[in-house]
């Protein structure tokens, strides 16, 4: 069984709210978890929908009876009062936000939805939540405390992305280890394999964007005997808040959104290339082909051209040419 404490809380009212008339309209981005038992998701899942309605609030939320997973964007004073109101609920009390530039335009549409997992990892059944939060994962280390415990203990350090392999290619820790995984359903194999074995012994820090996965990841790890592990507390997002790009991180951070990625100043490296000409790129483009729809890195150039306009797959080149001849 579970082992966790489930606990009936009320839900805070919506209601109605006028958030009031401003000359100059600011938009944001929230981006924020909790893991928490929930006793019903589906109550919690109708709620946030009518809350997000009501302050017209866009982005995606999942709900599982492991917590909640959130990114919602849109004016200022309707995303504080969405944070205010959110934090009522018992189990969320003391949820950390993050800020970030953008709003409601960077999401087509609002998403509420209940799930297995608020991560797809494919571990529901593993996945251990109390009210404190996930059962058994990594150390968390403040940005400060990752720069300490390298300068410390220099090379054994080991960073390990939590991340997709894609998201990696513009931007990551210096050094650190990408596993080849194409999602978060990926890691299980990928850990149980055998290749990071000689891991086991040293102290790994894993990091992902925002910190929720590597929440599980971590736990996952260290289920599977890995020793020493630590997690980034508020993910790459925190630590690049704080170090901007005079850190140990370097590129920009992959984000889901419209924006594609995001720097932490105008003097971040640029680590990925175009998938074609070698340029260096940061932005992800989709495949030209309808049916592909491929995500890759491609210059602007490349990407304008309908002959570069793909993946990289020969078959996508070829349904692109046939399509521009019968034109």
């Amino acid at each position: 069984m579970w082992g966790v404490v489930i606990h009936q809380a009320r839900l805070p009212v919506v209601g109605h709210c006028v958030l009031g008339l401003i000359s100059v309209a600011i938009s944001k981005i929230l981006l924020y978890y909790k893991f928490t038992p929930i006793a019903d998701p589906t109550a919690v899942m109708l709620w946030q929908r009518a809350l997000c309605e009501s302050l017209g609030l866009t982005g995606r939320i999942l709900i599982s009876k492991h917590g909640i997973n959130g990114t919602v964007g849109g004016d200022i004073a309707a995303c504080k009062r969405y944070a205010r109101v959110t934090k009522e609920y018992p189990g969320f009390k003391g949820m950390e936000f993050k800020w970030s530039e953008g709003g409601a335009d960077d999401f087509p549409r609002l998403s509420v939805k209940v799930r297995d997992e608020i991560v797809a990892f494919g571990a529901a059944d593993e996945l251990e939540v109390d009210a404190h939060g996930v059962v058994g994962g990594g150390v968390h280390l403040k940005p400060e405390e990752v720069n300490k415990l390298v300068e410390e203990r220099g090379d054994d350090v080991v960073f390990f992305d939590g991340r997709n392999a894609m998201e990696a290619e513009i931007g990551r820790f210096r050094g650190a280890i990408v596993p080849d995984v194409t999602t978060t359903h990926d890691f299980i194999q990928e850990i149980e394999s055998g290749k990071y074995d000689d891991l086991k012994d040293k102290p790994v820090i894993t990091y992902c964007t925002g910190g929720i996965r590597c929440e599980i990841l971590s736990a996952l790890m260290k289920n599977r005997g890995f020793n020493e592990i630590y997690q980034i507390d508020g993910g790459i997002v925190r630590y690049g808040e704080k170090y901007g790009n005079k850190g140990l991180w370097e590129g920009s951070l992959y984000v889901f959104d419209r924006r594609m990625h995001m720097e932490f100043g105008t003097d971040a490296k640029e680590l990925g290339h175009c998938i074609h000409c070698g340029t260096p790129s940061n932005k992800f483009e989709h495949c030209g082909n309808e049916d592909c729809r491929e995500l890759r890195l491609m210059c602007p150039d490349c990407y304008d051209n309908p002959e570069t306009r793909y993946c990289g797959d020969p078959e996508c080149l070829n349904i692109i040419h046939a399509n521009l001849h019968a034109e």
